[in-house]
C-alpha cells in the first residue's frame, strides 16, 4: 500500500507554501497526500483581511474523513493559528493511529504574515509538541518557544537550543539555520547525539514554502519507513534542489521549485 500523509495546516493562496506545498510535496516523495484546512491566508492589496480561520468543526471534519477513507501513516502540522485549535487537535492527536507526528511550528510567513497567535504559544508547547515525532522550528521560531529575545546566531547556539527544546517532549528536535549568514546548516538532536545537514547557502529571496516542504518532505521519507537520519537528509537534498531552482514571479518573495529534484536532479 502507498504511505499515506495528512498536512493539518492552512492554504496559502498564492501556491507556494502551506497546504499547497505540503500536497506538491507529497505527490514529488511519491506518498498519498491528504490535507485539512485550518484557515485560508489570502494576502492582497484589495483587503485588509488576509487571513481567514476555520472553525475548530470544519478542521475535525476533514480529519475524520482523511481517517475514515483512506487512513493515515504520518501527520503533520503546520500553520494552527489558534490556541483553540491546537487544544482541539491535541486531543485527536493522542487516540490519531499514525506512526509518527511531524509538527512544523509556523508562526511568520515570508510576507510577514502572523500565522501564530501570541497566545497558542504556551499551548503549542504543552499540548502538541509533546505528542511529536519530531519537531522542525527556524531560528526565529526556536527563539520564540524559548522565550528568547535575541535570534540564534550560529551553530552552538543551536546546539543549546535543541537541548532546550527536546524538553518540551518531542523525540527529535530539527533546527532549521537557513537564516544564518554565513551557513545553511541544519542541526538534528535525539537526545543524546546531534546529526548536522549542510548545504550551500544559495543567493535568493525566492524562498517561499521553504520550511514548510522541509517538513512535509520528512514526513514522507518517515511515512515510506525512512530512519529519521536518513528522512531529514532526503528532505534537505529536496529543499535545497527546490531553493537553487526557485520561481520568480515578478512580485515579491517568489516560491520554491516542488519539481527540481525531478527536472534538475539533486547537487
Amino acid at each position: 500500500m502507498k504511505a499515506r500523509v495528512l498536512s493539518i495546516a492552512g492554504s496559502a493562496a498564492q501556491g507556494s507554501a502551506g497546504i499547497q506545498a505540503d500536497l506538491k510535496t507529497f505527490q514529488e516523495c511519491d506518498v498519498y497526500g491528504m490535507a485539512a484546512i485550518t484557515a485560508f491566508v489570502a494576502n492582497n492589496s484589495k483587503t485588509e483581511q488576509g487571513i481567514f480561520i476555520h472553525d475548530k468543526e470544519i478542521v475535525r471534519a476533514q480529519y475524520e474523513a482523511a481517517l475514515e477513507h483512506v487512513g493515515v501513516d504520518t501527520v503533520k502540522t503546520g500553520m494552527l493559528f489558534s490556541k483553540e485549535l491546537i487544544e482541539e487537535i491535541s486531543t485527536w492527536l493522542q487516540d490519531c493511529p499514525a506512526k509518527q507526528i511531524i509538527v512544523d511550528p509556523v508562526m511568520i510567513g515570508k510576507m510577514g504574515s502572523q500565522l501564530l497567535a501570541d497566545d497558542a504559544i504556551a499551548v503549542l508547547k504543552e499540548k502538541l509538541i509533546p505528542l511529536a515525532t519530531i519537531i522542525t522550528p527556524n531560528l526565529y521560531e526556536a527563539g520564540k518557544l524559548l522565550n528568547r529575545e535575541t535570534i540564534i546566531g550560529n551553530v552552538e547556539e543551536m546546539e543549546e537550543a535543541a537541548k532546550e527544546l527536546f524538553q518540551l517532549g518531542s523525540n527529535y528536535v530539527l533546527i532549521k539555520g537557513g537564516a544564518l549568514e554565513d551557513r545553511a546548516i541544519d542541526v538534528l538532536f535525539d537526545g543524546a547525539r546531534f546529526a548536522y545537514y549542510e548545504k550551500p547557502r544559495v543567493n535568493t529571496i525566492h524562498t517561499s514554502g521553504a520550511g514548510c516542504s522541509y517538513a512535509s518532505a520528512i514526513a514522507a521519507e518517515l511515512a515510506k519507513g525512512r530512519t529519521m537520519e536518513k528522512a531529514v537528509e532526503l528532505a534537505k537534498n529536496f529543499v535545497h534542489a527546490a531553493i537553487s531552482h526557485a520561481l520568480s514571479f515578478g512580485r515579491g518573495v517568489g516560491s520554491t521549485n516542488h519539481a527540481a529534484r525531478r527536472n534538475y536532479g539533486v547537487d
